[in-house]
């Protein structure tokens, strides 16, 4: 088969089409806007370059003038997908490349004419193509391997279209578009034929990946607290163990709401689950670098630190104990105080596991509970001899 023209515009209207359609098909799985904006650029050029076929019958104004608009628009989608993507946003300026394109009607048909539309529509396809990849250059592989994928190749896309614009302001060079004559234009018809097969698979592998790597967090959070789940806990916590040595301790915190169950009561289970997330807030906003915390299940936290000591367990457990007090008493007026409960458990060697560590933890908490709750009990495993227990 050669590759003329006509066939070459041929194979990228089969091509767009499928990328169209599969992009469609993935925006109607996962509801994503960046796809459906993809979908649409694609399905601009199939229409594009069907009507460029026109050429060859003498309907110029359609078969050039609103083709190639139709792909100054399809790179325009592809930009906004790109925007939607990265969560970025464009200023009002970038709508102004429109009444460029609407500018070149007015322009009298001449010689030059062929030059002039390549170079500006070509023009306007680079500047689309190199904001697009600036947009995703700065979230490296964050989020996704395919973006940086589809940021090299739409800087590349933009890279050729920069040298089309060149060579239409180059003395001597054929260019006529009504014909399909020049060499740039064979050359043009080739890479979008390329371009679209590449383009459509970064885009592809771009939102699958991310949609991938989403549904994994997910899976490893605790959908009410977004702390990590216990699951999730027990696949990070070995790295932090390994650490653990005399002259960087370990410790794990466990704790718990006292008296949880009369805000249910009293208040409804809406209120017990706000509680949970202010609980979950402020263990947030304590937590050191390189600190682990989930929720275990009902009113049940565990905080899993490095590198740390007892007058650290101390600050940390009591500032907790201070501001969940203060926050309990301001929401919910109940006959007992809502309080915390802290285990915790310090220690310079590796524990034999994730939940003998835990069992250590609820011992200790178990001893703070039966003590009056409202307090910390640490037992302190880094001192030789029996680990004593205390209360703080």
């Amino acid at each position: 088969m050669a590759l003329d023209p006509i066939t070459m515009l041929t194979l990228s209207i089969a091509l767009a089409a499928a990328a169209a359609l599969y992009l469609a098909v993935e925006w109607r799985h996962v509801r994503e806007p960046s796809l459906l904006f993809w979908s649409a650029g694609f399905a601009t050029i199939t229409i594009g370059s069907t009507l460029a076929l026109l050429r060859s019958s003498g309907i110029l104004l359609i078969g050039i003038w609103f083709a190639n608009g139709l792909l100054v628009t399809a790179h325009w989608l592809f930009l906004l997908g790109v925007v939607r993507f990265t969560e970025g946003r464009l200023s009002r300026g970038w709508y102004a490349i429109f009444a460029v394109w609407v500018a070149m009607l007015l322009l009298p048909e001449g010689p030059w004419w062929s030059k002039t539309m390549l170079s500006v529509n070509s023009s306007l396809v680079a500047l689309m193509m190199f904001k697009a990849s600036a947009l995703l250059r700065p979230h490296g592989t964050s989020l996704s391997v395919g973006a940086g994928q589809l940021r090299y190749v739409l800087l590349v896309h933009g890279l050729f279209y920069l040298a089309k614009a060149i060579t239409g302001a180059v003395p001597g060079t054929l260019i006529d578009l009504a014909a399909f004559r020049g060499e740039i234009i064979q050359i043009s018809l080739v890479e979008g034929a390329m371009a679209i097969m590449l383009i459509a698979l970064s885009m592809t592998g771009s939102e699958r990946y991310r949609r991938e790597k989403r549904i994994e967090r997910l899976a490893a959070r605790d959908p009410l607290t977004a702390l990590y789940n216990r699951r999730a806990l027990e696949v990070r916590a070995p790295r932090l163990l390994e650490d653990v040595s005399p002259s960087r301790p370990g410790a794990l915190l466990l704790i718990d709401i006292d008296r949880f169950k009369s805000v249910n009561d009293l208040f409804g289970h809406m209120a017990g689950d706000r509680l949970l997330i202010v609980l979950s807030e402020m263990i947030r906003s304590v937590l050191p670098n390189g600190a682990l915390a989930a929720r275990l299940g009902g009113d049940e936290f565990v905080i899993l630190l490095s590198d740390t000591s007892h007058e650290r367990i101390v600050e940390l457990g009591n500032t907790l104990r201070g501001r969940f007090h203060e926050a309990a008493a301001q929401s919910f007026a109940t006959p007992e105080a809502v309080t915390l409960s802290i285990g915790a458990s310090l220690f310079d060697q590796p524990p034999a596991s994730l939940a003998a560590l835990i069992e250590q933890g609820d011992a200790a908490l178990y001893e703070s509970k039966r003590g009056g709750r409202d307090s910390l009990r640490l037992v302190n495993r880094t001192q030789p001899g029996e680990a004593p227990l205390q209360t703080l």
